[in-house]
């Protein structure tokens, strides 16, 4: 009986089935008595129950358009139409990851002219600054046209909305690596000027890290980039020491570059000393001559000494960690 019920309730036509759904919307937009669609029976969404317990209270015109875009996936129909039926239900959900999938397929099937498409694509990304799909769409739609051609310039409008976007920082990356533009001067002179604007923009600094790590291919190229630090990394510290940002670029490029921490010694004693606690002026460079110490014959006391500054004067919020650090260093020196 329950599941003839169902099945009923199944077939019941959208403009009668909206009584189960919210209160229509004088500017919604409906399929059912739309001719262009009229040899469409729409599938309606099966919860599984006429009465579900938590059925989440969709709009009509939404509920009616993904009973569309279901009897057209199920079809496997690839039309203008489709593509029209994607944009109305982006507009209501742009979290749908199911349509952007959906709309990618068509827009291949059809052969569609993907610059119109990144031309649609452009304010709908201005208005969910924050949504993935968007994207990871955005993505697979500049790959396939094989060129980042106008892709700069719209990031640049999107970074003005929100500099720290990850969204927008992780199609950056994608870009370099997929275009290769890590030698691009164009690409360094951008990012330094991001830099440039906020000296504290972590997701510029690691950008930066990114476009130098891919170049580390040669020796030549860790010389460069070494001689580049000393003049681009260390100014911006000398500009705001407890700026972490920068600390952790330069450590990360020595890293990459094969060379103990003790390359930066000498840089590190201009911020602190642990001798001096009184004249430190930066928890990042008593944390590099942490590492710096523990590296030296006979400066495992140094070390140890950095970190029990870090942990009781100048950064004891993470001051468990600090001291972890410290036995780590302990335990080294009772295993010798």
């Amino acid at each position: 009986m329950a599941v003839t019920l169902l099945s009923t309730v199944l077939r019941i036509p959208y403009r009668l089935l909206k009584v189960f759904t919210m209160p229509e919307d004088e500017d919604a937009k409906y399929y059912h008595d739309d001719p262009a669609w009229e040899d469409v029976e729409a599938i309606p969404q099966d919860d599984g129950a006429l009465h579900p317990l938590a059925a989440i209270a969709y709009t009509d015109e939404y509920s009616e358009a993904m009973g569309y875009l279901r009897a057209v996936m199920a079809k496997n129909e690839y039309s203008e139409r489709a593509l029209q039926l994607t944009e109305h239900i982006i507009s209501m959900n742009p979290a749908h990851y199911t349509v952007w999938l959906y709309r990618a397929k068509i827009l291949h099937e059809i052969k569609a002219d993907l610059r119109k498409e990144i031309d649609w694509l452009n304010p709908t990304a201005l208005q969910h600054l924050k949504n993935y799909q968007i994207w990871h769409h955005r993505q697979t739609i500049v790959d396939a046209l094989g060129s980042p051609k106008g892709e700069a310039d719209f990031i640049a409008i999107m970074l003005k909305e929100d500099s720290k976007n990850y969204h927008v920082w992780s199609y950056r990356q994608w870009l370099v690596g997929r275009f290769n533009l890590f030698d691009q001067e164009d690409e360094l002179r951008w990012i330094e000027s991001m830099i440039e604007a906020d000296v504290r923009n972590n997701s510029a600094w690691n950008h930066r890290y990114y476009l130098q790590r891919g170049k580390l291919g040669s020796e030549d190229a860790v010389a460069r980039e070494l001689e580049h630090v000393t003049q681009y990394a260390k100014y911006a510290i000398r500009k705001a020491p407890q700026n972490q940002s920068p600390w952790n670029y330069l450590k990360g490029i020595v890293r990459a570059a094969n060379l103990p921490a003790s390359t930066l010694k000498e840089f590190a004693l201009e911020f602190a000393d642990v001798q001096r606690p009184d004249d430190i002026y930066s928890s990042h460079a008593l944390d590099l001559l942490a590492d710096v110490y523990a590296e030296e014959e006979g400066s495992r006391d140094d070390a140890k000494q950095a970190l029990e500054l870090l942990a009781t004067r100048f950064d004891p919020i993470r001051a468990h960690y600090w001291q972890y650090r410290k036995s780590l260093l302990e335990g080294q020196a009772i295993a010798a």
